[in-house]
């Protein structure tokens, strides 16, 4: 049994996801939406997020530091912790992020990494007190890593916030439940910025039907779908 996904985002109206290359608007700031954002992420009563590499590498910027000496650490999984409130999960199949603690912000540092990872690598992150899953393919299994959650955890329901790549991956595998998706009165229009999903042709993968649609304060609009395979 997987946990609940709920693909929880904010995009331009051509949506785009990089905030920072946003059109502004007198109906509000960028700091008015975050929020916004961070409220609804809040009432959804998830037990934990889920980014990509490159978004986890903007909030956790350590470099190496493999341990000098160290034994053959646990596959597949380990867990530091098992009583976090909330977790903060990192899809990097290669093993690339680097942590200087076991947490971000408060939530407990799950990584999810392919099977090729370094020994050396699982070593540092264990030392580090950060949690990791190790799927037995170079990518990594996301409804294994899933499943894994909630059997060891207890995970009931997790938001998707990854970048375009990492949500299109779960949109493919089937593995998202829902959509939480708040557009801004914004434009980005740059032809190399980051999309809601990305890299991954989904049509005849996804379907989605529109359950809500909300008007917020600062000109928000909260529309929420529910997600099936056609």
């Amino acid at each position: 049994m997987k946990p609940h996904i709920v693909c929880h985002m904010i995009v331009s109206l051509d949506g785009r996801i990089l905030t920072g290359r946003w059109s502004q608007s007198p109906d509000g700031s960028r700091a008015d939406w975050s929020a916004v954002y961070g409220a609804i992420h809040e009432q959804l009563e998830v037990e934990g997020w889920i980014v990509g590499r490159v978004s986890m590498a903007e909030m956790s910027r350590a470099g190496p530091h493999p341990p000098e000496n160290f034994a053959a650490p646990e596959r597949p999984r380990h867990f530091a912790t098992r009583s976090a409130s909330t977790y903060a999960i990192a899809v990097d199949p290669a093993g690339k992020l680097h942590f200087d603690g076991p947490d971000i912000a408060g939530d407990s540092v799950v990584v999810w990494l392919g099977g090729d990872v370094a020994d050396a690598h699982l070593a540092e992150l264990a030392a580090d007190g950060v949690s990791y899953v190790v799927s037995p393919t170079p990518q990594v299994d996301l409804a294994a890593a899933l499943e894994a959650m909630h059997e060891e955890l207890g995970v009931a329901r997790l938001a998707l916030e990854g970048g375009g790549g990492v949500n299109a991956a779960f949109f493919a595998a089937g593995l998202v439940d829902e959509v939480s998706l708040l557009v801004a009165p914004a434009l980005d229009g740059s032809y190399d910025s980051r999309a809601l999903v990305d890299g991954v042709a989904l049509a005849g993968l996804a379907q989605l039907s529109l359950t809500s649609c909300e008007k917020l304060e600062h000109g928000l609009v909260h529309l929420r779908y529910a997600v099936s395979r056609p």
